[in-house]
């Protein structure tokens, strides 16, 4: 009985984790040995270990003229400095959409998230003729940090919104009877709890920002460049170096990894916050 009990259980559940397991993660594996083959093992027969393991790539990605070290210190400045941006103003401005009625209220959200209906391409000749402009410069970090900023704010108002909906005001009205303004009962009541929806809203907003390209590579130069355009200097007109472009991809997500790692838990609260009602 146990054991057709084990093996049901091994079907219905284990086994297809493992396949969707597998399917998320031969990408990833198939990107690393990638990049420790020699060259004349990528062009031959398929290979799923390397016979030679070599990690010349990874050397020569920090040595060529990529400078793919600055391009990842770039990458991590304007991601972090739009989180620490976007986090505030998109947990202010939801706040206000939550708690308070105001005339056309609606209409505003409406026209928040209207941003995210159009392309960010279809955005790039007016926002290139509006940069063009004397007295501003063209290839800026600051131009890549309100841009980043601009196109994450739209998603994190409305995600935030839908907690701040979630609490009950009964939390705020305690805290105004016991003596608390309305900053003191923000601070100390409201954003403690929503913590775990913080954190979800910021890696969110990290990770688009540590991804993105279109703007990146319209408005950076090979000293402000971030990596998504470092690694696309990486793909020749007459080629493409595979075994630098996978060590690239492999250094990339290595950051990303570990703010998942330490942020698991506080991710997965925040993301099923508000999913059980009662």
């Amino acid at each position: 009985m146990k054991r057709e009990s084990f093996l049901k259980r091994f079907l219905t559940l284990y086994l297809p984790l493992i396949v969707i397991l597998l399917f998320i993660l031969f990408p990833f594996y198939w990107t690393f040995i990638t990049s420790i083959k020699p060259d004349t093992e990528l062009y031959g027969a398929v290979t799923y270990w390397p016979r030679q393991v070599q990690w010349e790539n990874y050397t020569k990605l920090f040595t060529t003229t990529v400078n793919f070290l600055a391009a990842m210190k770039n990458s991590f400045i304007v991601a972090a400095v739009t989180t620490v941006v976007s986090l505030t103003a998109s947990t202010l401005a939801s706040y206000a959409f939550s708690r308070y009625r105001f005339a056309g209220r609606r209409a505003m959200m409406a026209l928040f998230l209207s941003n995210n209906m159009f392309p960010t391409v279809l955005l790039l000749i007016p926002l290139y003729s509006i940069m063009r402009n004397p007295g501003v410069t063209l290839y800026s970090m600051g131009l890549l940090y309100s841009h980043s900023t601009t196109f994450t704010l739209p998603f994190s108002v409305w995600l935030l919104n839908g907690f701040f909906n979630d609490l009950p005001l009964s939390l705020e009205e305690a805290a105004l009877v016991d003596g608390c303004n309305r900053r003191m009962a923000f601070f100390k009541i409201i954003l403690p709890i929503l913590g775990p929806c913080l954190v979800a809203t910021g890696v969110y907003i990290f990770m688009t920002s540590w991804n993105e390209y279109t703007f990146a590579v319209m408005f950076t130069n090979n000293a402000t460049r971030t990596i998504p355009v470092a690694l696309k200097s990486l793909i020749g007109q007459l080629g493409v170096d595979w075994g630098l472009l996978t060590a690239g991809g492999i250094i990339t997500i290595i950051p990303v990894c570990i703010m998942f790692f330490f942020a698991q838990k506080r991710l997965v609260e925040g993301l099923t916050a508000g999913a059980v009602k009662g």
